[in-house]
């Protein structure tokens, strides 16, 4: 095992703090020092990507025997059931690695819609549930789908009941794939602040030991398969693979594989570690005692503009508009919220909308009520309750009132630098401001907007930016909805970059959770 030294982990671990939400991670793995094992011939393994929140889960099948399993599967789980048609398979178990903290789990959804999958989950860390788990698994206990073996095997640290699972068949002595989901990631692994302060030190020192005993017997030429892509702040700087990984290339690459002292481990992991979701202790509470099974009865109600504008007169309402966020500049519903048409809904959704109030949709002319419905059930905002019928469109044809504002190109930003008539203002993760940011600027990180948005002048117009636009067009929305005259710079952070304008960088990083900074 290679050592490095304190100075080269804690310069490495400022590094892994760019690597969160929406930032693409910059560092690069090792080249691997074997090549990665296959997938037996007759046996299926999927990937299920659910962008946004950047979850992997996975169906496993063998069509032969007509059997198949999912690991950690998501809340909208036709997916699997239609996986399950064309390979003309019977799924016998819905797996889960732990009781997850970012998303509602699909497996009591799947074990209802299937009406054959049983749920699997772990005993360890004194695990406990609200609701009935088929098979409650400890370490060493195997589950079978037809020639499919998998193992689990405990890694505690993320949580105290995490299990991994390493699959092999029958039959044949050497295994071929290892499940590690939230416990070992490409170029990271898994944050053990999810439980409290109190709870914090000791599973950071709990993931330190799992990371160096737990696969010490696994072959380095095991294919890994994380329940968590680079963009998930499940984990800091979770990278992207280059070619399959391996856990050969994570023993040689992987920052915190390196680090032998304890100490030094904690010290850098947590340093590095994003701000937790506000919605995640709920997240967690929902999976203990079991998510509501839904069998497909999330149908808001379709609405003309008569109809959806007495709706959202009558009482306590969010307006959720997700069109484009030139669509919404240019014309919206005074007082609503623009969440664009994307995947990446689920997490902003979480992080800003409220799960006890009801929402009025707006999609876009080419969208779906379905899409946007399913993608906020993952994490537990079942409470769409009407959708208007079309776009904006009908509404504005109805001679309603709609709000417009003005968007500012990077150009005209330049221009204006060191016009203190308006405020400038960064609504991205902290260690995006630590990356670079533009001179002048102000910084609130976006979910913080409803509860520190005083800090702001409210007689000045307010420009909003980000990465690319799409936060910046949230943030304006926020903005706009609580009184503020607030607009949004097209291309961002982005074309400011490719315009080639000159940027500010703070001498010092900031801890990447701590979302204060000063310009």
């Amino acid at each position: 095992m290679t050592h490095v030294n304190r100075r080269e982990i804690l310069q490495h671990s400022a590094a892994l703090g760019l690597g969160t939400v929406l930032l693409p991670a910059t560092g690069r793995l090792h080249a691997a020092e074997s090549q990665s094992t296959q997938v037996p011939a007759g046996i299926v393994l999927e990937t299920v990507v659910s962008g946004g929140l950047s979850h992997y889960s996975y169906f496993l099948a063998d069509p032969e025997r007509g059997q198949a399993v999912v690991i950690d599967p998501r809340r909208d789980v036709q997916v699997y059931l239609d996986l399950a048609s064309r390979y003309g398979v019977t799924i016998t178990h819905a797996i889960e690695t732990h009781i997850h903290a970012d998303f509602v789990s699909g497996a009591r959804e799947l074990a209802a819609q299937s009406g054959t999958a049983k749920v699997a989950a772990s005993a360890e860390g004194n695990a406990s549930y609200g609701y009935r788990v088929d098979r409650l698994l400890k370490d060493g206990d195997r589950i079978t789908a037809g020639r499919i073996v998998l193992q689990a095997i405990h890694t505690p640290g993320h949580t105290p009941e995490h299990l991994s699972f390493v699959a092999g068949s029958q039959g044949r002595g050497r295994p071929w794939a290892l499940f590690t989901g939230d416990f070992l990631f490409v170029g990271s692994v898994g944050r053990p602040d999810l439980m409290g302060v109190e709870n914090t030190d000791r599973l950071a020192k709990k993931l330190h030991d799992s990371v160096h005993s737990a696969f010490r017997e696994l072959p380095g030429e095991l294919t890994i398969y994380p329940a968590h892509g680079p963009g998930s702040p499940c984990g800091a700087g979770i990278q992207k693979p280059e070619g399959d990984p391996t856990l050969a290339r994570e023993r040689k690459g992987n920052p915190y594989w390196r680090m032998n002292d304890q100490q030094v481990f904690i010290e850098a992991l947590l340093r590095a570690q994003p701000p937790i979701p506000y919605y995640w202790p709920r997240m967690k509470q929902i999976n203990t005692a079991g998510p509501e099974v839904l069998n497909g009865s999330l149908q808001p109600q379709m609405m003309k503009p008569a109809q959806f504008d007495q709706f959202v007169a009558s009482g306590n309402v969010q307006v959720l508009d997700t069109r484009s966020q030139f669509a919404f500049a240019g014309g919206h519903i005074r007082g609503s919220w623009n969440i664009g048409y994307n995947e990446v809904m689920s997490m902003w959704g979480g992080w800003i909308l409220a799960p006890e109030t009801p929402i009025a949709l707006i999609k876009p002319a080419q969208g779906s009520v379905d899409d946007p419905v399913a993608w906020l059930s993952r994490v537990g905002l079942t409470n769409v309750a009407v959708a208007l019928d079309g776009d904006l469109s009908p509404w504005v044809k109805s001679g309603r009132p709609f709000d417009s504002y003005e968007t500012m190109s990077v150009h005209e930003v330049h221009r204006r630098l060191g016009d203190e008539s308006y405020t400038l203002l960064d609504v991205r993760q902290p260690s995006e401001w630590d990356q670079g940011h533009l001179p002048g600027a102000r910084y609130l990180f976006l979910p913080e907007i409803l509860r520190r948005h005083q800090q702001l002048d409210k007689s000045k117009p307010v420009v909003v930016y980000c990465g690319n636009g799409y936060r910046a067009s949230i943030g304006a929305s926020v903005l706009r909805s609580l009184g503020y005259d607030a607009r949004t710079v097209p291309g961002s952070w982005d074309a400011w970059k490719a315009a080639g304008y000159d940027t500010v960088r703070p001498a010092k990083p900031g801890l990447a959770s701590d979302t204060t900074r000063v310009a």
